[in-house]
Parts: C-alpha cells; sequence; structure tokens
C-alpha cells in the first residue's frame, strides 16, 4: 500500500464501471485522485468515497464533447494541486448508438464519436504536457478496446476510436518518453453496468465469450483493472512504455465471439 501517496491523478469517466475501479484502486494505494466526470451526481459519490479508503478524492465536471472542458479540468487540478502525475483516460460516449451495421451508421455519427472518442483524449494527453514535462514525471494511461483490435462488427465506430487512441499513444510514447513521461493502453474485459446490459440482452453472446475466455469470467473493474493501472501509474513502471496491455483473463489469445443477435 502507498505505491501512489503524494501523486496526484485524473480519471476520466471514473463515476463508474472501469473508471471507478481504477480510481478506487489508486486511492488504496494513497493518491489524489481527480474523478472527471459528466454524471455530476455519480461522480461526487464516487470522489467522496475515496477518503475511506486511504486517498483522496474531488469532483470536477467533464465532457467529451467539449473539449475546452478538458483545457480546464488540466488547469483547475494543475492550479489547486501544483502538479499532475497520472491520466487516465477511460470516459467513452456511451449510449450514443447501439450496435450498427456501417452502412447504418450516419457521418454525422462518426464525427461525434471522432470528437469524444478520439479528439476528447488528444487534447487531453496535450493539455497534460506541459505540467508533466516540467515534472520531468508522467503516467499517461488510456483505455481502449478488444473490440477494435479484433474489429468486431458493429461497433466500427467505437472501434475506430479506440484504435485511433492506441495508434496515438504509440507515438506519444516516442515521443515523451525523453520527458520521463510513459504511455501506455489498457485492454480490459470487466464486469461494467455495459457488460451487464449486453448480458441481460445478449445472454447467448455472452455465455459463449465467458466459455471463450481461459479465466471463465469478466474481470473487477478495482482488483483486475485497476490493479494493472496501479502497476503502470508507479515509479516502477518508469521503463514500460507504448504498450498495449490486455487484461482480459487470457481472451485476447484466440479471440472470443461477438455477434450480437439484436444487431
Amino acid at each position: 500500500m502507498g505505491n501512489l501517496r503524494n501523486k496526484v491523478a485524473i480519471v476520466t469517466g471514473a463515476a463508474m464501471g472501469v473508471g471507478k475501479g481504477i480510481a478506487r484502486r489508486f486511492a488504496r494505494e494513497g493518491a489524489t485522485i481527480i474523478v472527471a466526470d459528466f454524471n455530476n451526481q455519480a461522480g461526487q459519490e464516487t470522489a467522496a468515497s475515496l477518503a475511506a479508503l486511504g486517498g483522496q478524492g474531488e469532483f470536477m465536471p467533464y465532457d467529451l464533447f467539449d473539449l475546452p472542458s478538458g483545457s480546464e479540468l488540466i488547469r483547475r487540478t494543475v492550479e489547486k494541486y501544483g502538479r499532475l502525475d497520472i491520466l487516465v483516460n477511460n470516459a467513452y460516449p456511451t449510449g450514443v448508438s447501439g450496435p450498427k451495421p456501417i452502412e447504418l451508421q450516419s457521418m454525422d455519427h462518426y464525427e461525434r464519436i471522432t470528437l469524444a472518442g478520439y479528439l476528447a483524449v488528444v487534447s487531453l494527453m496535450k493539455e497534460a504536457f506541459p505540467s508533466m514535462q516540467q515534472q520531468q514525471f508522467g503516467r499517461v494511461i488510456n483505455i481502449c478496446s478488444l473490440n477494435g483490435v479484433n474489429a468486431h462488427k458493429w461497433t466500427s465506430d467505437y472501434n475506430s476510436a479506440k484504435e485511433a487512441v492506441r495508434a496515438f499513444s504509440r507515438t506519444a510514447a516516442v515521443e515523451w518518453m525523453q520527458y520521463g513521461i510513459t504511455t501506455n493502453i489498457i485492454c480490459p474485459a470487466a464486469a461494467t453496468e455495459a457488460y451487464k446490459r449486453f448480458e441481460e440482452n445478449e445472454p447467448a453472446m455472452i455465455k459463449e465469450m465467458l466459455k471463450q475466455n481461459p479465466a471463465g469470467r469478466m474481470g473487477d473493474p478495482e482488483a483486475d483493472i485497476g490493479g494493472a493501472a496501479m502497476l503502470l501509474a508507479t515509479d516502477d513502471a518508469g521503463y514500460i512504455n507504448g504498450n498495449t496491455l490486455f487484461v482480459d483473463g487470457g481472451a485476447h489469445v484466440n479471440g472470443v465471439n461477438w455477434a450480437p443477435e439484436g444487431s
């Protein structure tokens, strides 16, 4: 415990799901966590719960579709705490569209997803860079997806945005390592709220996916995904850079079935 003591972290989309799990794990290691989310109530509740775990939490509003809100998020964090050590880009505009074939997706939709799912990450990383460069230390952790790596059907919008983030992350890893800033990617398989909805709506697909996962289960957002993020955020991970870490019980090795019947 205490691996992240005196470290300041921003975790986007931390009101629930994987982001919340990561925030809670960081708190157990003594970090100060900015819970950045569009959901004010859930975000405030998550932030308030972190003190009991050993860390410090503060909620700050953040809208993926509003790039200036990301600039304000970084500015307020550095102004108040004097530093920014860890940036976890986890937020994604869920609920904007369900699984859909390419020919049925509109160009307007692709543009919105590119803005919120890719450019929002680029903007936050660029805004965080000056502070991390000045202190010669930084940990950027971007949450991507096996859906994009394996090009699962019906989710071309999501897949493309996540793979764009992954490509940008690898380039940042090459350019920023000289300043002590590492950039890594986590592709998780986690029992989040979104997964539970799929479990209800696509039970046959989920059952098959779990059969194909060597672990036989989905990961826990805090223990499994948060644990991996914690490792990448520590001082000990200073030589881990530009990697895609599949935190999925081994599901990526041979791939898993992804074919929603309702698409």
